[in-house]
């Protein structure tokens, strides 16, 4: 009957249990022992067992990795990744971070974590396993796989577990000489804020030099088409362009979900929408240009022959592989 609690207990946690869970429920040392022997538990490490018939799970190591660590220990780096929704590979180790300088029995098989780093370190429960929270895992994560932190974050920050000011903050918050992990945040962190959206004057700036130096048709900045105001409107024309950027697409659920419906209504009103991000307008303009002018070509091909008719188109080199025929 002793043990029938420690069942209920297990149920409840991955189907593991701990001595001292047992201990907490009056079951004594030697009946833990028993229902091991008796093939009721099965060990995993010294101090947890695992309900027999219980399903081996990812969840399930973690925990059991963090219960056989310590009391103040929590998942960290690619396990707290995993716990976050970041997909990770299955042979990863299990990482457990433990703060506290007290000599605890290291479980075999997990990379154990003593961090100088002592800042954001109060645990956050994630399908019932204490973990880092996500700020402290990305820097985790980018002294163990720096390769890996850029697509681990742009995941945060779209599932919106985080925003970009709170890594940011996170980032500045940590920043100090030989802290591991800080430089590939800081990278994967500028080179989204490279790609979000420049202000107007440097947009309207940076579109009319493409046009100018690819021969391709004026535009009318900031446009009305259809009721809404679009970022181009080609003169002459039925043709919308539009600039993206991280910040005002990639991670805004509701302006997403806008910018499907606008796109939508315009074409149904006979607008013909084309879409090129930020990111290509400033470091592949002539990918960008080409693009424009195939659509043009399409839609309004007498544009083309009365803009600098006269003058040879510049020769449109892009990154694109080319197809071996």
């Amino acid at each position: 009957m002793q043990l029938e609690r420690l069942d209920h207990f297990a149920q409840r946690h991955h189907g593991l249990a701990t001595i001292a869970a047992a201990a907490h429920l009056g079951i004594s040392r030697s009946t833990w022992y028993r229902g091991i022997a008796s093939a009721q538990f099965e060990q995993l490490y010294p101090n947890v067992a695992r309900l027999w018939g219980s399903p081996d799970t990812f969840h399930q190591r973690a925990l059991a990795a963090v219960w056989a660590t310590g009391g103040d220990a929590m998942a960290s780096h690619r396990t707290s990744a995993a716990l976050w929704g970041i997909e990770r590979p299955t042979a990863d180790p299990l990482d457990v971070l433990l703060p506290s300088r007290v000599r605890h029995a290291l479980p075999h098989g997990v990379v154990i974590h003593r961090p100088r780093d002592l800042l954001d370190l109060r645990p956050i429960m994630r399908h019932m396993v204490p973990t880092t929270n996500p700020m402290r895992m990305l820097l985790d994560l980018g002294a163990v796989d720096p390769g890996a932190v850029a697509d681990a974050m742009i995941q945060v920050m779209t599932a919106k577990v985080a925003s970009p000011a709170a890594i940011r903050s996170a980032l500045y918050r940590h920043a100090r000489q030989g802290r591991t992990g800080i430089t590939a945040l800081r990278v994967a962190l500028q080179e989204w804020l490279d790609d979000e959206l420049p202000p107007d004057s440097e947009l309207e700036r940076v579109m009319a030099r493409v046009l100018r130096q690819y021969r391709l048709p004026p535009v009318t900045f900031h446009a009305r088409a259809a009721g809404f105001e679009v970022d181009f409107l080609v003169t002459g024309s039925t043709i919308v362009i539009e600039c993206d950027g991280w910040g005002s697409h990639g991670l805004n659920r509701n302006q997403f979900e806008f910018d499907r419906l606008r796109d939508a209504d315009l074409t149904a009103a006979g607008y013909t929408v084309v879409h090129v991000t930020w990111a290509q307008l400033r470091d592949d303009p002539a990918a960008a240009a080409l693009r424009l002018r195939r659509v043009i070509q399409r839609w309004a091909p007498q544009l083309l022959a009365t803009t600098n008719a006269t003058e040879p188109v510049p020769e449109m080199e892009t990154n694109q592989p080319q197809i071996q025929k």
